[in-house]
């Protein structure tokens, strides 16, 4: 994580953006006497909001937990490698 101050920030505006965009870096930038704010990629806040919205439904989030769980106890399906995505889900 970056920090800059309104100054800084405009005076290198070009590599902070580079940096958020080719090194997925969160840049906080102070304002003196505001509150700081968060630069992030649009990549980044789309998957904070996605997941944000995943998280409000009930059913959604204990179909995540049970994966997890199956996950862990090893209760998982194969897809072999010769096999197509058709006939994997069919086998299933």
């Amino acid at each position: 994580m970056k920090t800059a101050n309104y100054t800084e920030l405009r005076k290198n505006l070009s590599a902070y953006l580079d940096a958020v965009i080719d090194d997925s870096e969160t840049v906080i930038i102070n304002r003196e006497g505001n509150d700081a704010v968060v630069m992030i990629s649009l990549e980044e806040y789309n998957a904070i909001k996605e997941t944000a919205y995943l998280m409000q439904s009930p059913s959604m989030m204990m179909a995540i937990r049970k994966g997890i769980e199956d996950a862990q106890t090893g209760r998982t399906v194969i897809q072999n490698t010769d096999e197509s995505i058709e006939a994997f889900l069919n086998r299933i």
